[in-house]
């Protein structure tokens, strides 16, 4: 999109493409779920002793879902709020209280999003989802080193399939949002699929803005006797940041108005992402064998700069170009020796390389905190640090997998992973003036095996309607992550690990009508990457996450469902030798920022096939803490998120409003200013036309 006329100009071909295209066949939604993220392999998401939720098209359309955060909305105890660190178009989702941005995974379509580095929230494309399945804890057998607490699984329609529809939005701020999924005419026995959007978004800080487009081709061929699948993923990426809010003492200063944005005049986070993946399947003697490979190609532009916390106005400005390339590679056999029995064997690699040149400009400008004058541009400020980063990382792992079903009540679930890491680091540092050179390489490799156990027990069944008790332990590593910040950081540390224990009840009742899913969980991490006084990152933290997640969602009438979650977090440092810039502070024992106890949501969806719709949901985030000494506490708040629309013949027209209550507290903590946050976005009306083929 390099004007606003493009995105309806692509949405109004889509649709008339789609008028002569054969449609797909409506897919039911059932609370018997098929899932596969636990185990590669189709399982009934109530039979797996793990803790699952699953996020239909149905749902993620009653939701209005055009971001992680509202369509994780209703899955307990997450939050993955707007923004962060990685710009507008990203979030940062948090699992069992613990607010990292790096430790969860994501996976699309069976592919890691972002591969041996960072989840690629940005480029991550919500048109035509059939559903995301939201693992809570790690996948050390499936995944292995790049699943922390939780995996996010979004799966869009199969080729040949799609949701069919094309709209067109406006909302405030003169945003504007087109999107288009349609089933492609079938040629002979190959099937294809197109999903594409776009969106320009403005901001209640008329600086801040979002220009994206994305695009995703399916197409599955049947040859050989198994089927060849193929995926077409683009994706630009152009945003413009806002500024964090400094914390000053115990509260977020006054001094800098909440929408002042202190980037200088040429900001972006742009970034143009291709990706291509082929898979195929085939029928064996034994089982089913399984190949998938993928490979994507990132180039990041990164320019914007933060305030100092001492608020005397000088910025630190960064000026960064990136290139980002992704690998995987996936092959399994999945043996069924028995009724009783199935196995997976297999094994994949995870290969990733980032390049990065930035330019940093320390204490480049001083503006006034009112935010009334636009910052120069980096272009007209002379740089005094320029440094280059080359890592290249491979994860590869060999894992096996047993699913032993004894009789129909009992399933035990066990697997090992072996897991090789390598990773080659190259990082140089030139401070001017006078000249100061810093340079290093260094490589590390590692061995490490991890494994999962679990047993699910059915306690009874009537009809529909059954319980399932379940446990499982898990034990997992994390290799440190690479945030690509502006800062000089040679050194390869330790990898976190972590074990972790869950236990829950899940099950239906009420013919069906009702599923729930409750469960308590115990994380335990070590090995933490924390800052030295010096600046410096070591391994020497631990954290232990505890707590209960209940999930509820029933359907009383057709066309109407009724949805409830809450959750009490307790995530706490064991360990922590904590510099707060005067002194060094024991936090053992205190809580994380930025976790509150309490979480809870609720809405109700009414989606008939025609006529009047409806939604509202309600999201509730506890107090927290901003801060690693709980000094600086900070309330609790709600937000109301509603559509109501009506459905005639193939059209309809929805009006939707996102942050009602307009609140604007402090949802995320960026990594590269210090004590700094990044607000809930402003509330935002959105009014949307439909064509529904």
């Amino acid at each position: 999109m390099r004007n606003r006329s493009t995105v309806p100009a692509l949405v109004a071909a889509a649709c008339a493409g789609a008028l002569v295209a054969a449609p797909s066949p409506a897919r039911a939604d059932s609370l018997r779920t098929i899932v596969v993220t636990a185990t590669r392999t189709p399982e009934p998401e109530g039979r797996i002793p793990i803790d699952i939720s699953v996020v239909s098209g149905k749902t993620l359309g009653a939701l209005g879902a055009q971001d992680m955060a509202s369509a994780l909305s209703l899955v307990s105890g997450v939050e993955a709020p707007a923004g962060g660190d990685a710009g507008p178009s990203s979030a940062v989702p948090a699992f069992w209280g613990l607010h990292e941005f790096d430790a969860f995974l994501l996976v699309v379509d069976g592919v890691p999003w972002g591969g041996a580095f960072n989840p690629a929230i940005p480029t991550l494309d919500l048109t035509d989802v059939d559903r995301i399945e939201v693992m809570k804890g790690s996948a050390p057998v499936m995944y292995g080193a790049t699943s922390f607490v939780g995996v996010v699984q979004v799966l869009h329609y199969p080729a040949g399939q799609a949701s069919n529809e094309a709209d067109l939005s406006y909302g405030t701020y003169g945003s504007l949002r087109g999107s288009a999924a349609l089933a492609l005419p079938q040629l002979g026995s190959y099937r294809q699929s197109l999903a594409i959007d776009g969106e320009r978004l403005g901001f209640a800080d008329g600086r801040e803005s979002v220009a994206d487009e994305r695009g995703l081709y399916r197409g599955a061929l049947d040859v050989g006797g198994g089927t060849l699948r193929i995926d077409a993923n683009l994706s630009f990426v152009n945003d413009v940041p806002p500024s964090p809010v400094i914390r000053s003492g115990a509260t977020l200063t006054p001094l800098t108005p909440v929408n002042a944005n202190f980037n200088p005049a040429d900001a972006r986070i742009n970034e143009n992402a291709y990706q291509l993946s082929l898979d195929y399947s085939h029928p064996v003697p034994l089982g089913q064998w399984k190949t998938r490979v993928s490979y994507a190609y990132s180039k990041v532009t990164d320019i914007r700069a933060f305030l100092h916390p001492d608020l005397s106005g000088a910025a630190d400005t960064q000026n960064q170009h990136r290139l980002i390339e992704d690998g995987y590679l996936d092959t399994h056999l999945a043996i069924s020796g028995s009724r009783h029995a199935h196995v997976l064997v297999g094994t994949d690699l995870l290969y990733g390389r980032g390049v990065q040149w930035t330019l940093n400009g320390n204490g480049a400008y001083t503006v006034p905190l009112d935010g009334s004058v636009v910052p120069p541009p980096t272009w007209t400020l002379p740089p005094n640090e320029i440094g280059a980063l080359d890592d290249r990382r491979l994860f590869a792992g060999q894992y096996a997998q047993l699913d032993f079903r004894p009789n129909a009540r009992w399933d035990i679930v066990a697997g090992v992973r072996l897991n090789e890491a390598y990773e080659h680091k190259s990082s140089s540092d030139l401070t001017l003036p006078p000249p100061v050179l810093l340079a290093q390489t260094v490589s590390k490799t590692l061995l490490k095996p991890t494994e999962t156990v679990g047993v699910s027990y059915r306690l009874w069944r009537f009809g529909r309607d059954e319980a399932h008790l379940y446990a499982d332990y898990r034990q997992a590593f994390k290799p440190a992550a690479i945030d690509f910040g502006p800062d000089y950081t040679p050194a390869l540390l330790s990898p976190e690990t972590a074990d972790s224990d869950e236990a829950g009840l899940k099950g239906e009742a009420l013919e069906g009508r009702l599923n729930y899913q409750l469960e308590a969980f115990q994380l335990d991490f070590s090995n933490l990457v924390v800052s030295t006084p010096s600046g410096a990152l070591v391994n020497a933290g631990g954290e232990r996450l505890r707590g209960t997640e209940l999930e509820l969602h029933y359907d009383p009438l057709r066309g109407l469902a009724l949805i409830a979650t809450a959750s009490y977090h307790d995530a706490l440092y064991t360990r922590y030798l904590f510099f707060d810039g005067v002194s060094t502070v024991n936090v053992a024992g205190r809580e994380l920022p930025l976790s509150p106890h309490f979480l809870a949501s609720a809405g109700a969806l009414y989606t008939p096939a025609h006529g009047l719709t409806a939604s509202l949901i309600g999201q509730y985030v506890g107090r927290r803490f901003l801060d690693e000494e709980n000094t600086a506490p900070v309330g609790g708040y709600a937000t109301l998120h509603a559509q109501l629309g009506y459905r005639w013949g193939h059209y309809s027209v929805t009006l939707d409003g996102t942050n009602l209550t307009n609140r604007r507290p402090p949802v995320t903590a960026s990594e590269f200013g210090s004590e700094s946050f990044y607000l809930l976005p402003a509330r935002m009306l959105w009014v949307k036309l439909g064509c529904h083929l």
